[in-house]
């Protein structure tokens, strides 16, 4: 099913046409292969890191697109509705390099150029095994040793672990809460640090996901990301366009299921007629086009405020709230059209559903995003 989209330029049109061709070949047709097999697609990450795709919102000057949010996010629906692991690997990467991007200062010069040019892939090191979403809490310690910071401690649920070139670590620095956190900019090869057994987990088994342990890791001073204790502060501000990720990501994914349950249902016949012809399933996916229509506007309004310089940090939490619920409840509605053929993998349907759970748990749980739009509302 076509989507009639409003971009701003004929630049984003074009590039929406580059990457909805792109996705078809390259994309869609490994998906389901690499997921049941379990195997990272890296090889596709530096495809379309070469077609520019690594670092579309950031600066020209450094490599980047500077592509507005609102078409960036676009891409990633596009991404997602043929895989969605790859257009959260995207997501990641993208996230990965906002810290030194927006607080690096000379370092925006030195590393991102590197950081967003195609070969390089990131991770976003702040959750830990007992505090996930309690991210003020984190142990993991750099103490200063003369020119360098010695990093101790375990991250946990790290997307890209062991394929990752670079990670940001978020770290104590100095006394307990947020205000002695600091962010590290640490090379994968670093003596120290040892990405752990991948998880097992429900879907995107194509995205490895594993504990990370420091062991006295030597990260030189110079990859300190803004001020010693200035670390929480960029954690929540990456987190807001994290979220409006994912929220894109869920989109993507909660139309390739309503695409799919749709010509499922127009092909399959029961007494006598097309089932898509029945109210009881022609109302349950009327439903689901609107909740995917409602999603993809709200995730679109909150990346137009970031894009215009206004506040927009409980429009991401909206978005990625109700998006990823929506996406839940499309993907769930799907198996339900196609019955007993949706339960098997023969269907991608069942995929879908799997996949969209995590999407309500990473960048903060949907409880988390409730609490932060109803302490928005209290004050």
């Amino acid at each position: 099913m076509s989507v009639d989209r409003i971009l701003p330029t004929d630049e984003a049109y074009e590039l929406l046409d580059l990457v909805t061709e792109l996705a078809d070949r390259e994309l869609a047709p490994r998906a389901a292969d690499f997921e049941q097999r379990g195997v990272f697609p890296r090889e596709v990450l530096r495809t379309l890191g070469r077609a520019g795709l690594l670092g579309l919102p950031y600066p020209e000057e450094y490599g980047g697109a500077a592509q507005p949010y609102e078409v960036y996010l676009q891409v990633l629906e596009i991404l997602a509705s043929r895989w969605l692991a790859v257009a959260e690997a995207v997501s990641v990467h993208t996230l990965s390099c906002y810290p030194v991007a927006s607080y690096g200062g000379e370092q925006v010069r030195k590393l991102l150029p590197d950081m967003i040019g195609g070969e390089l892939l990131g991770a976003y090191c702040l959750s830990e095994p007992q505090g996930g979403s309690d991210a003020a809490a984190l142990t993991t310690r750099a103490t200063r040793d003369g020119d360098d910071y010695l990093v101790t401690g375990t991250k946990a649920w790290i997307t890209h672990a062991g394929s990752a070139d670079f990670y940001n670590v978020f770290c104590r620095t100095g006394g307990p809460g947020a205000r002695g956190i600091s962010c590290l900019l640490a090379d994968a090869g670093t003596a120290g640090i040892a990405p752990q057994t991948p998880e097992r987990t429900m879907g995107l088994r194509a995205s490895p996901i594993a504990q990370i342990a420091f062991d006295d890791a030597r990260v030189p001073a110079g990859r300190l990301v803004g001020a010693e204790g200035e670390g929480f502060r960029i954690a929540l501000s990456a987190l807001d366009s994290g979220r409006l990720g994912i929220a894109a990501c869920a989109v993507g994914l909660a139309q390739a299921a309503l695409d799919y349950a749709v010509d499922y249902a127009r092909q399959r016949e029961q007494f006598g007629q097309p089932i898509i012809d029945f109210q009881g399933l022609g109302f349950l996916l009327a439903d689901s086009a609107t909740q995917v229509s409602a999603a993809r506007a709200l995730t679109l309004a909150a990346a137009r405020l970031r894009d215009a310089g206004r506040p927009y940090s409980i429009e991401a939490a909206k978005a990625k709230l109700f998006a990823t619920d929506a996406a839940m409840r499309v993907t769930t509605d799907a198996v339900q059209v196609l019955g007993g053929a949706g339960y098997v993998a023969d269907h991608p349907v069942e995929r879908y559903m799997r996949e969209a759970k995590v999407l309500q748990i990473v960048e903060g749980t949907n409880q988390i995003q409730r609490l932060v739009i109803a302490r928005s509302l209290a004050r």
